[in-house]
């Protein structure tokens, strides 16, 4: 939804689901008109698209310091990796105007992502449409969609953002009916709380279908005095949603929280997926939750009053900004940073848009680059983004994601996917075959322009570039002389020729072993790191 003000000229049109200008579609109806002919609709999208400035512009300015560029530094957290020319164009806005204008997505013009990745029916749809669905279908179309607005969206740190709340409140579309209802979860509590309020998060999360169906919250029923609450949701909201597993929380907290949420309901049959609360089935008695009493009585108001005492507990304060600052500065505990992000969400009651702009102005986070190794997904959405490819990640791009062990919406135990480095280094070897098939342009249904993309890193040589002069484009600095050597090195092992890549000895933009060159850097210790 666009919010930014616009001319008569401007007005937003709807095209399927996807806004764009008007100004957009005059622009690009000669070129529509022409690509009619083309054999397939994502043809026509690409080439439309590209004509908005999804594209690999005519030159591309890199990085001239030995040390990381601090703008690239914060598009390889903040963002999947600079698309070519970012750098240069967050350079003259400025960082802090950079940071402002992804902390409020609304404002941002996603025209083109919308036209590429809202084609899938399925993830726009309540649970009850989406049961006359196949699973498979719902599956492909509800990853696509995912990897498409990462690679594609604008609104890069939204996106990023989405990733992690994904993480945080997981859910496995594998089991039970959680695969029909994850595109209302992605989409009505996800994405439309990623850079809101932890509070309305945890509250929309809470009565989510897919949560219930996956935490077993709509089992959870006290019809009769000897009846047992499940006690699923209970723990994993206190024990990984809020508190956290050190939280200072007790079994009879797990016992007393579970309590409150018995009678949260999903209709099976008519307005089938939809959420409800069944008095009949709630426990109307008085609860005490980390020593707070929650009167009888209170009916479907014990779920707010639940919400409430575990978001507003100083664990959780210090539980999500740690989270926070793990994912976007380091692995190592960073006392100074996580305390002063805590008492930024207890000041605000959990406003995340703050807390991000602490995390991302920090000196913590500027001294960090480079130091975090990029997990499978981050890897490949990275690799897309930095050589501008053009897909609509189709299964045989995402079977690399599955083969990495990063499958979206796939992770099996409530805790999401690892958010260290060590659970990943097994992963190197596809990352080395998929940045070289990749550049090659083995992964079908991808396209790359290798020969552009180098042209335009380097404009001023018409007969030669080397990788002294291509790696600042994918790792925001200069190649030291040992990158150089091991490249120079793996080539004249592994060609007749002899070929060598140092800063005297180049390739022309056209030689058939530079997308290999590019694949190397892709696959070289330092792009695996942001």
């Amino acid at each position: 939804m666009q919010s930014e003000d616009k001319s008569a000229q401007d007005v937003d049109l709807q095209v399927g689901t996807t806004s764009i200008s008007r100004r957009t579609l005059l622009k690009t109806a000669a070129l529509l008109s022409s690509a009619a002919s083309l054999s397939s609709c994502e043809h026509l999208v690409s080439r439309v698209t590209e004509n908005m400035g999804e594209s690999v512009p005519e030159h591309i300015a890199v990085s001239t310091n030995s040390q990381i560029d601090p703008i690239f530094h914060l598009l390889s957290r903040a963002a999947y990796g600079p698309w070519p020319g970012d750098l240069e164009k967050v350079k003259k806005m400025g960082q802090g105007a950079w940071i402002d204008e992804q902390l409020n997505p609304d404002k941002i013009d996603d025209g083109a992502c919308r036209l590429r990745a809202g084609r899938f029916e399925s993830v726009h749809l309540d649970p009850g449409t989406t049961f006359e669905y196949k699973k498979s279908v719902i599956k492909e179309e509800l990853v696509r969609h995912t990897l498409l607005q990462s690679v594609y969206s604008k609104r890069q740190l939204q996106q990023v953002m989405v990733e992690f709340w994904t993480d945080h409140l997981n859910i496995d579309i594998n089991k039970g009916d959680c695969i029909y209802m994850k595109g209302t979860d992605d989409r009505l509590v996800i994405r439309k709380h990623a850079l809101g309020n932890f509070h309305d998060l945890i509250k929309a999360s809470a009565i989510s279908p897919a949560m219930l169906v996956y935490l077993d919250g709509n089992q959870n029923k006290r019809a009769k005095p000897e009846d047992v609450p499940n006690e699923n949701y209970g723990r994993e909201l206190l024990e990984l949603h809020t508190l956290g597993v050190n939280g200072g929380y007790t079994q009879k907290d797990v016992y007393e929280a579970a309590r409150c949420l018995t009678g949260w309901r999903i209709h099976d049959q008519w307005q089938r997926g939809k959420v409800y609360f069944d008095s009949e089935l709630h426990d109307k008695g008085s609860k005490v939750v980390l020593g707070k009493t929650i009167p009888a009585g209170g009916g479907e108001k014990d779920l707010d009053r639940l919400i409430e005492i575990a978001c507003s507990h100083p664990s959780t304060a210090k539980h999500i900004a740690t989270k926070m600052v793990r994912r976007f500065v380091s692995e190592s505990p960073q006392p100074r940073l996580v305390d002063e992000v805590s008492q930024i969400f207890i000041n605000t009651r959990g406003d995340i848009k703050p807390m991000m702009k602490c995390i991302l102005l920090s000196e913590e986070f500027k001294e960090s680059a480079g130091q975090k190794i990029k997990r499978p997904y981050q890897y490949i959405v990275t690799c897309l983004r930095s050589l501008a490819a053009d897909t609509y990640a189709h299964q045989e791009l995402v079977q690399y994601l599955v083969r990495m062990g990063q499958g979206p919406f796939q992770y099996p135990t409530p805790d999401g996917y690892p958010d260290e480095a060590k659970p990943w280094l097994g992963t190197l070897l596809w990352r080395w075959n998929f940045a070289l098939a990749l550049t090659n342009k083995k992964v079908p249904a991808v396209d790359v322009s290798i020969e552009k993309l180098a042209k335009a890193i380097y404009p001023n040589a018409e007969a030669e570039i080397s990788a002294a002069q291509l790696m600042p484009h994918f790792v925001g600095r200069l190649a030291t002389e040992s990158e150089i050597a091991a490249f120079q090195q793996y080539i004249s092992k592994n060609h007749s020729k002899k070929k060598q890549f140092d800063k005297n000895q180049s390739l022309s933009p056209g030689d058939k072993h530079l997308p290999e060159l590019i694949g190397l850097i892709l696959s070289s210790p330092a792009f695996q790191r942001c």
